[in-house]
C-alpha cells in the first residue's frame, strides 16, 4: 500500500522545494515580528488573566477574573452566544438555503428572521445577567465604546466619501485642500485634545459656547455635561409627555458626544485622502458612457462611485471601528474628574484598573473580553458587508 501511495503522489522537484524554501525564508522575519510584538502579548494576556497578579505573580486562579467582569457565567454565554447567532442568522437568510439560480426560498428567510430575533433576545437577557453581577464600571465602558464606534465611524465614512468626491473635481487649489484635511490626522493626539478642551469648555467666552450664544442657544458644559444627549435636547418635550429616558437608548453623555466630535474631526480627513486614492482607480469611461445615456451627477454617484468604491469603504470601516475599540489618548486628555466616568469607554477603565488599581491580572481578564468583541464585531462585519464589495 505505501509502495503505490508513494506511487500515486507526485514528486516535488529540486528546483520547487528551493522556491518554497525561498518563499519561507522571505516571510520568516515578518512572520517573527508578527509572533514576538503581535501574537506573543495576546498570550501572555492571557497566561496573566489566569492568576492573581498584583505587581508580581501570585497563585493560578483559573477564570476568576473573567467571572468578576462578566458576573454571571449563563449571562455572558448568552450574551456572546447571542452574538454569534447573529452570523448563523445572516448564514440562514442567505446560503443556507439558496438554490442554484441564487434565490434563497421563504422557509430560509423566516429562519433566518427567528434566529435573529433569538439573537436579540439572548443578547439581551445576558447583558442583563452581566451587569447584575459584573463589573459594572468595565460593562458600563463597553457600551460608551459602543456609543463611540457607532457614532463616529459612520459619520467619519459618510462625510469622507463626500470631501473626496467634491476634492476629486477639478478645483483649484485641490491640493491645498488635501493637505489642510489630512492636516488633522497627523497633529499629535495629546495636544488637539488639549485644544478641543479649551474650545468645548463650559465657560461662556469659550468658542463652542459663544458659536451657541449667536444662535440664541444657552451655553452647555460640553465636557463636564454628564447626562444623556436625549435629554440635553429634548428634556423639556420628555417632561411635557411624562418620559423618563434611562439605559444604553438615552444615548451617550454629551461630554461623549464631544468626544466623538474629536474622533470625526480626526479621522475624516484621512479617510477622504484613502477615499481620493480610491476615485483616482475608477475608469473614466464609465462616467462618460452614463453621461451619454442620460445618468444624472446624483446617479453617477450611486451607481459607479459608491459601489466602486465598496472596497476601500469596506477597509476603512473595519479599521475604524477596530480603533474605536481601542481610542485611549484623546479620551484620556479630554476626560475630566467632575463628570466622574461618563466619557471613560473600555480601554479607559482597563488602564485605571491597570495603573489605578495595580490589578494586572483583571486589567489583562478585562482585555482579553474587549480583544474578543472587537474579533466578533470584525466577523460580523466581515460577513455582512465583505461579500457586497464589488471584485471579491
Amino acid at each position: 500500500m505505501r509502495a503505490a501511495a508513494r506511487v500515486g503522489r507526485p514528486r516535488v522537484s529540486a528546483f520547487r522545494r528551493r522556491e518554497w524554501l525561498t518563499g519561507y525564508l522571505f516571510v520568516l522575519p515578518a512572520t517573527l515580528i508578527i509572533g514576538v510584538f503581535g501574537i506573543f502579548p495576546i498570550g501572555y494576556a492571557i497566561y496573566m488573566s489566569l492568576h492573581r497578579w498584583r505587581i508580581r505573580r501570585g497563585a493560578f486562579i483559573g477564570l476568576e477574573n473573567y467571572r468578576d467582569v462578566l458576573g454571571d457565567w449563563w449571562g455572558a454565554l448568552a450574551f456572546f452566544g447571542g452574538l454569534l447567532l447573529v452570523l448563523a442568522a445572516h448564514w440562514l437568510w442567505t446560503d443556507a438555503f439558496r438554490r442554484d439560480e441564487g434565490t434563497v426560498p421563504l422557509v430560509g428567510r423566516l429562519l433566518g428572521a427567528l434566529v435573529l430575533l433569538g439573537s436579540g433576545v439572548s443578547v439581551s437577557l445576558g447583558w442583563r445577567l452581566m451587569t447584575a453581577e459584573g463589573d459594572r464600571r468595565f460593562l458600563a465602558g463597553l457600551t460608551r465604546t459602543v456609543y463611540y464606534g457607532f457614532g463616529s465611524v459612520p459619520v467619519q465614512i459618510v462625510l469622507a466619501l463626500v470631501i473626496a468626491t467634491l476634492l476629486f473635481q477639478n478645483l483649484r487649489g485641490q491640493e491645498l485642500f488635501r493637505m489642510l484635511y489630512f492636516l488633522p490626522y497627523v497633529t499629535p493626539a495629546v495636544a488637539a485634545a488639549a485644544v478641543f478642551r479649551n474650545i468645548f469648555s463650559p465657560r461662556p467666552e469659550r468658542p463652542a459656547n459663544t458659536v451657541l450664544e449667536w444662535l440664541g442657544l444657552p451655553p452647555q458644559q460640553w465636557l463636564f455635561e454628564t447626562r444623556p444627549i436625549t435629554e440635553v435636547l429634548f428634556g423639556g418635550l420628555f417632561d411635557r409627555l411624562g418620559i423618563d429616558p434611562s439605559g444604553f437608548w438615552a444615548g451617550p453623555s454629551l461630554a461623549l458626544v464631544t468626544v466623538i466630535v474629536f474622533g470625526v474631526w480626526t479621522y475624516t480627513g484621512y479617510n477622504a485622502v484613502i477615499f481620493l486614492a480610491g476615485l483616482g482607480n475608477i475608469p473614466k469611461q464609465l462616467y462618460e458612457a452614463a453621461a451619454i445615456d442620460g445618468a444624472t451627477r446624483l446617479q453617477q454617484f450611486r451607481h459607479i462611485t459608491v459601489p466602486l468604491l465598496s472596497p476601500v469603504t469596506f477597509y476603512l470601516t473595519v479599521l475604524g471601528f477596530i480603533g474605536t475599540f481601542q481610542a485611549f489618548t484623546h479620551i484620556y486628555v479630554m476626560r475630566s474628574p467632575s463628570t466622574r466616568d461618563a466619557v471613560d469607554t473600555a480601554s479607559i477603565v482597563i488602564f485605571d484598573t491597570f495603573y489605578g488599581r495595580n490589578n494586572f491580572s483583571l486589567a489583562a481578564a478585562q482585555s482579553v473580553i474587549l480583544f474578543v468583541i472587537i474579533l466578533i464585531l470584525t466577523l460580523l462585519q466581515n460577513r455582512f458587508f465583505g461579500r457586497r464589495v464589488v471584485g471579491v
